[in-house]
């Protein structure tokens, strides 16, 4: 093996054998990665990427993988070379950890709640590196500090609900280095984090690999996360790699056709300049059957086809909230008396036209998936005013809000949660229908046929149960499902912000066709900048439950003028190596708690206009 490679995959195949078929996961791969060089790995989901990481640290053994051929051959610390995919259990307890560590991309699920941050990072220093546990816990305040944790002799002591999505991941990375590895792998590090915490994070790995010296293999499906960390790509489609190369090449010069797709599908901040509606995406359909890739546009350029204006100006706003509020106690005690107060809403007002989309943008805990829920009143706001078609939704009990729901749908970030898994999509579709009494029995069946065809999917499709469709496509029932009552108005929380680039133009672009079919207006919750550029016709940016910045797309996203917003966009990840940030801006401040005393009322704030229809918070 060369001197100067750290690790060789070569041929290899890791099968699944089920009952009644064998899955090809990983199916005759081979790459390698160089000392200090970033290698990102890319493909939608299945496509054998996670696979071969897990197959790297011998994980898949326990997970009823086999390593059918191949080598994987790597070079320890001491310089001797190894042959992964022949080694025994034993030898890779002891390169877990201290040779190749490795960041998940849910940080909560492999944390454990029942022990303090310091204890779990010490507790790798204490089985690799033979340290007492107080050595361990210094060295462990050591790696907080590295990964730039504020107050980290106090972080050192918390458990893992009590801190940030952020800070939890970062807590992750400092424990995945705390034996200086000689190869890193991030599956999927940023993906569920809001785009100001990725900004972070992808720093934070570039200045520690600059630091340590060490390897990174980058498993992800957001090619702006890979133009900004990639030496080398590696694009991966069903088990097989399709297309390697240097990440400029790749990105400008792409030979395979689903690379191309890829690319195509990627929403790019500022690609909506001069465009006055939204557009929408070229869609990437991976054919089951042949493996071949058929793509609608032939690139990025030819993808923005701008819808007809869908608002209706001169209508009666459908949506109008004035001053909402939304608080909720925090209660300590015997008697649970409140002891605190989170201010998760604070004063927010907007309408929101027929046909029109409000995007709601902002960071995780800014307040905008409770404005969401208050509106539809899943939670009860405190104070201010919500009219829907003019009728005021204030004060009304469950059983008066009821019928006003069938104009009113929510879809969720997670379809698999808001799915039940003991009833079919079928009876998951038709279930509303027949409580509202808009259709019932055969009437109700052919309808949710009609529902099913009209989101891409098959009239057989409503006999299978939520565990056996994608994440796309639960996606997909979520909104059939909130169709089914013909509702005017659909909040959608984080709707896209889980799915694959390529399946999330999928949905969206359903979206903006049903958009302008049936005249819904939605409102748009969302942490993907890039995204709400595409589909909105007016974006509010919420901090700390207030609305900072309102206005029409083109000026908030063109004429940024609150700070914030500003922060926002220029955190957002630019899918072009050309482009990439060259230094290392390393942000660690953290959204200020909304956690306020018992009696504390926040100053009134004035709104400053700065263009027609544009506003911005003063102060």
């Amino acid at each position: 093996m060369d001197e100067n490679r750290l690790i060789e995959v070569d041929d290899l195949r890791v099968y699944f054998p089920l009952d009644d078929q064998t899955v090809k996961a990983v199916d005759g791969v081979s790459w390698h990665i160089d000392r200090g060089e970033t290698l990102a790995v890319v493909g939608e989901s299945g496509s054998g990427k996670s696979v071969t990481a897990m197959t790297l640290m011998r994980l898949t053994d326990y997970a009823g993988g086999e390593i059918n051929s191949g080598d994987i051959n790597f070079r320890r610390k001491n310089g001797e070379v190894i042959d992964i995919a022949k080694s025994p259990q034993s030898v890779m307890r002891d390169i877990r950890g201290n040779d190749i560590s490795m960041i998940f991309q849910e940080p909560m699920t492999s944390l454990n709640p029942v022990f303090t941050i310091g204890f779990q990072i010490a507790e790798t220093i204490m089985l690799h590196q033979g340290k007492s546990e107080q050595e361990a816990l210094d060295l462990a305040l050591e790696m907080l500090k590295l990964v730039r944790i504020p107050e980290p002799e106090k972080q050192l002591t918390q458990y893992p609900h009590q801190l940030s999505g952020g800070m939890r991941q970062r807590v992750m990375i400092a424990m995945a280095l705390a034996c200086r590895p000689s190869l890193l792998i991030a599956d999927e590090p940023t993906t569920a984090l809001d785009v100001t915490i990725q900004a972070q994070i992808l720093d934070l790995i570039k200045m520690l690999q600059q630091e340590i010296g060490m390897s990174v293999m980058f498993i992800t499906h957001d090619m702006g996360v890979v133009a900004e960390v990639a030496d080398r790509v590696v694009v991966m489609l069903k088990g097989e790699k399709v297309e390697e190369g240097p990440a400029e090449q790749i990105f400008h010069h792409p030979e395979h056709p689903y690379t191309k797709a890829l690319l195509a599908a990627v929403p790019k901040l500022g690609s909506m300049q001069g465009k006055k509606f939204p557009a929408k995406f070229a869609n990437v359909d991976v054919s089951r059957a042949e493996g071949e890739v058929v793509k609608e546009g032939a690139s990025a350029e030819a993808t923005l086809e701008e819808m007809q204006d869908t608002v209706r100006h001169e209508a009666e706003p459908l949506l109008k909230v004035e001053g909402l509020t939304t608080r909720f106690d925090i209660r300590k005690g015997m008697f649970g008396s409140a002891t605190a107060r989170v201010h998760a809403v604070e004063g927010v007002s907007f309408g929101l036209q027929p046909g029109e989309t409000l995007a709601l943008v902002g960071e995780s805990g800014c307040g905008k998936s409770t404005t969401g829920r208050s509106i539809i009143k899943l939670v009860e706001p405190n104070s201010g005013s919500i009219k829907f078609e003019g009728t005021e939704l204030m004060g009304l009990d469950p059983k008066d809000m009821r019928p006003l729901r069938r104009d009113m749908q929510m879809i969720f970030q997670d379809p698999f949660a808001s799915l039940n898994p003991r009833m079919t999509a079928g009876s998951a579709i038709a279930e509303p229908m027949i409580v509202h009494g808009i259709a019932k029995g055969k009437e109700a069946d052919e309808r949710v046929v009609s529902l099913l065809r009209r989101v891409g999917l098959d009239s057989e499709h409503a006999e299978r149960y939520p565990h056996e469709f994608s994440g796309g496509q639960r996606q997909r029932l979520c909104i059939a499902r909130a169709l089914g009552l013909g509702p005017k108005l659909i909040i959608a929380d984080e709707a896209v912000s889980a799915l694959d680039v390529s399946i999330q133009a999928q949905v969206v672009n359903l979206m903006m066709d049903l958009q302008e079919e049936f005249g819904l207006a939605y409102l748009f919750i969302s942490h993907d900048m890039a995204v709400v550029e595409r589909v909105s016709h007016r974006v509010a940016v919420m901090y700390l439950g207030e609305i900072v910045e309102i206005g029409p797309r083109e000026a908030v996203f063109e004429n940024a003028q609150h700070s914030y917003t500003k922060k926002l966009m220029s955190a957002v990840p630019v899918a072009d190596p050309s482009r990439r940030k060259r230094d290392l801006n390393l942000m660690t401040d953290e959204i200020p708690s909304p956690l306020k005393p018992i009696g504390y009322e926040p100053p009134k704030r004035e709104y400053r206009q700065v263009g027609e229809g544009h506003f911005v918070l003063e102060g």
